[in-house]
């Protein structure tokens, strides 16, 4: 197999107080374009660059191409658990300098870090204090030197377009319609409990609860009322999501 020349972003400027990630390339690989949108706003406001990868598959064709100096995972694709990424850059030449898992439930941080993730985070990210912090934190010695010494993060919290909100609804919704089997469902549910968590929508996590609890015994047959509930909420949603950001209303206790 011939030898595969990576790209390096070129640097444009030293790290500065007010950016303190400039000259960085950040690679994320979420399939939420919610998700995605914070922190796209979050590089942004460092200097950061930030690609994005909505699955296992194009993450690998971004790193077979460059380097980034930081990896941020979502540990659930829809072609696969983001670990099954992690570990296979362990100690490889693709391994970019920071590895970090992103997720929604927090019980799934000890096998991100045993697969071999140097951090872990918990969903929603939205203060870009924690987000310069976590990045900074894990970068390598030899990288972090031209960082200010110290550096004012901003205590900001970062609140994503509600477009790209949209997009994830109808996305779900789309697939709720189409009947999905006990292993989208599980997707879904992982899904959408990161938009809940993302929009601080409490109706919408609960929804969520009740496939997550379906999920659990699907071969022993699967009932369509969580689904169907499910279903309702998020078109509601998806009606109501550019009029302002999420909330309950009162058919939400009704679904």
């Amino acid at each position: 197999m011939p030898e595969v020349k990576l790209e390096r972003s070129p640097i444009p400027s030293a790290p500065t107080p007010e950016r303190p990630l400039q000259g960085l390339t950040v690679l994320l690989v979420e399939d939420s374009r919610f998700a995605s949108e914070a922190l796209r706003l979050m590089c942004l406001r460092s200097g950061a660059r930030l690609r994005r990868a909505d699955c296992l598959a194009a993450a690998w064709r971004h790193l077979r191409t460059y380097r980034p100096d930081a990896l941020i995972v979502d540990l659930g694709l829809p072609d696969g658990p983001g670990t099954g990424l992690i570990a296979s850059l362990v100690d490889g030449p693709l391994r970019p300098a920071v590895v970090l898992a992103i997720s929604g439930e927090a019980g799934r941080g000890p096998a991100a870090l045993e697969a071999g993730a140097d951090g872990f985070v918990e969903k929603p990210l939205q203060s870009l204090a924690a987000f310069q912090s976590l990045i900074l934190r894990h970068l390598p010695e030899g990288q972090r030197a031209g960082v200010p010494v110290a550096v004012p993060v901003t205590d900001a919290m970062i609140e994503p377009d509600p477009i790209a909100l949209r997009d994830d609804l109808q996305f779900a919704a789309e697939m709720l319609a189409q009947e999905p089997d006990g292993p989208t469902r599980a997707y879904l549910a992982n899904f959408l409990g990161g938009i809940a968590r993302t929009a601080h929508d409490p109706a919408l996590a609960r929804a969520v609860e009740g496939i997550e609890e379906q999920v659990r015994g699907y071969d022993s047959g699967l009932g369509v009322e969580p689904l169907e509930r499910l279903s309702r909420l998020v078109r509601r949603r998806l009606n109501r999501v550019a009029k302002g950001p999420l909330g309950a209303d009162a058919a939400d206790h009704v679904a």
